[in-house]
Parts: structure tokens; sequence; C-alpha cells
């Protein structure tokens, strides 16, 4: 029996095997026994070995979400829709690809603001669609950055990818997007630099683009029964389905990794001016023209108050927190707040 004992020791199954092999003859009777007692030694180490591997796979797993969590922290600002792992899992496809330059693009923008203002924070807020999936793709990335500096502009940029399969399983697409400047005075150094940026974004993939780009936004965020723009342009696109998927998707990357540097230098650049209560005033009423815009005209406010189920506060997260209207206001001639007017009713080529 003390033999059976140093048998079952040496296998490694542990005190269950133990008591089992006590329970023993050690005698020519008790061969048979014996037998019975390492098969179901062996069977018990077996299952003690698959049970030390699914402790160390399930250690690994914890070790990888970890690591995961991590990952999340330092890239993104919330957790892919599509998680991390399937990202990976099909980082191949252009809706993967197209879903983490949103991840990104959302952190860089969020992440450069935060370095210029420490006191401030971002929130994450998720939210489902109650009524669960749609029969289509649709992703993007949005923000409005509504500084309250009147001589920091109002920025905002947005890019999208959608993706409809037909009954015979044929597949539609389309990239949309944009990124605009309102300025509530002109600073023509900073608009110069802005619109280069964009054009240089352009011109990497085709130095038509900019020119085709910029009078479509300049055309699209006008203000027609105010007979001028929201603000002094940018780029703008929609629809956008050739020549292949991969190039404008890359072309698409290249707009949107160009927000940081088009924008943020601005931002540095005055985030610290002065500014009178007469030049907040001007701001108030500027950003009350914004909102004219967005809900007269603006599509995609349009659509998402028409759809079911929507949720408003995200619909109408563009407006400014505070805006202001005054009856037949308008400023002297030859004034700052003439100025920004001018360009507004009639957009100037800032860069050729």
């Amino acid at each position: 029996m003390a033999g059976a004992v140093r048998l079952f020791r040496s296998a490694a199954c542990g005190p269950p095997a133990l008591a089992f092999a006590r329970a023993l003859g050690s005698g020519p009777a008790g061969q048979g026994k014996r037998r019975t007692a390492l098969a179901a030694a062996g069977a018990l180490g077996g299952l003690a070995l698959a049970l030390g591997l699914w402790r160390r796979q399930a250690a690994l797993s914890a070790a990888r979400d970890d690591e995961e969590e991590k990952e999340l922290r330092q890239r993104f600002m919330a957790p892919p829709v599509s998680g991390l792992r399937e990202l990976r899992r099909r980082r191949r496809e252009l809706r993967s690809r197209m879903e983490l330059l949103i991840m990104e693009t959302q952190a860089e923008v969020c992440r450069a603001l935060a370095d210029l203002d420490p006191g401030a924070s971002f929130a994450v807020d998720s939210w489902e669609r109650k009524e669960g999936k749609l029969p289509f793709c649709a992703m993007g990335v949005s923000s409005v950055i509504h500084p309250k500096n009147p001589h920091v502009p109002t920025m905002h940029f947005n890019y999208r990818y959608f993706e409809i399969e037909e009954a015979d399983g044929t597949k539609q697409w389309w990239f949309g997007g944009g990124t605009d400047l309102t300025p509530t005075y002109l600073n023509e150094e900073d608009a110069v630099h802005f619109h280069k940026t964009l054009k240089e974004a352009c011109d990497k993939h085709d130095v038509k683009l900019y020119p085709k780009y910029k009078k479509w936004c300049d055309d699209y965020f006008y203000i027609k029964h105010r007979g001028e723009r929201r603000g002094i342009g940018g780029i703008f696109f929609d629809d956008m389905d050739s020549p292949s998927k991969e190039e404008v998707f890359q072309f698409v990357k290249s707009c949107a990794k160009a927000v940081v540097p088009c924008y943020i230098p601005i931002v540095k650049k005055h985030c610290h001016d002065s500014f009178t209560p007469e030049e907040k005033l001007w701001q108030q009423l500027r950003r009350g023209r914004y909102v004219e815009f967005n809900l007269v005209y603006d599509r995609g406010t349009k659509f998402g108050l028409l759809t079911p189920g929507s949720r408003i506060e995200s619909i109408l997260m563009s407006l400014p927190l505070t805006a202001r209207w005054e009856y037949m206001h308008n400023p002297p001639e030859s004034s700052k707040e003439a100025e920004i007017l001018e360009v507004l009713r009639n957009p100037k080529d800032w860069v050729h």
C-alpha cells in the first residue's frame, strides 16, 4: 500500500487519488484492484492536467484582457463597438479599419484639446439603440468644438462610412465627411493655415480634390435666408464611392489625420487671448447663426430628428452651450465684425 501511495504521489494526482489507494489491498488477491487503481490514477492525473491547462489558459486570457483594457485606455476614449478582439480578427476588412480610424481620430482630437486645457476632462457616454441592429452598416466620427474664447474659432469635422447589402448579396458603399472652421473674428493667417493643411491632405491623392470639395463646403454651409456662409469653410464631400474602396478610404484617412494639425495650432495660438464683453457678445450673435443653419438646413440634424428612436441629445450636441439673437443687428462699417461678414458673404480662395 505504501508503494501505491508513492506511485500516486509521483503521478501528482492529489488527495482524492491517495484516499482511493489506501482502500486497496497489497497481496496477490489485490493485483487486479491495484491495476484498476493505476488506471483510475491515470484518469485522475489526466483530469488534473486538463484542469491545470484550463487554469493556465484562464490566467492567460485574463492577462490578455488586462492588456486589451490597458491598450484601450491608451489608444481610445471608449471601447470600439465591435470589440478589440473582433477588430483584430478581421483587421484586413475595411469596416474594421474604418472603425479603428474613427476611434483613433476621436482620441487624438480629445487628447490634443485636453493637453491645452488641463483643467477640463472628457466624459464617455455610451448609448445603444433600443430598436437593436439595423440592416445596414453605418459608422462615423462627428465632433464640434465651441470654445469660450471668441478669438478661438469653432471647428467641426465629420467622417463616415455606409454599407448596404442588397437582397441578391451585392453591396453598395460610400464615404462622406469634411472639416470646416467658423471663426468669430477673421484672422487671415489662421484661415490660410487651416485651408493649406486640408489642401495638402487632399493633394496627396489628387490635386483636383481640394478645389472641388472646398467649393462644395462653401455651398453646403450656406444660410440662405441670411445670404451668408456659416463659416470660412474647409472641405466637404458625400456619396464618394470611386475610384475604389481602398483609395477612398486612404483619402478619408488623410483628411481625418489632418484635423489635429489644421486646428490645434490655432487653438494654442489664441486660447490665452484677452477679450472684451463686446467681443463676447459678437460671438454669441454668430453662434445664433450657427444654430440657424444646423436646425434649418443641416441634413444630418434633420435626418436624426426624423428617425424613430433617435437620441436627441446626440443629434443636438452640435449646438453651442449659449447663443444670442438681436433684432436688426448690423455691425458698424469697417469694424472687425463687418470684416468677417464680408468673407462669409463672399468666400475667398485662401490657398492657390
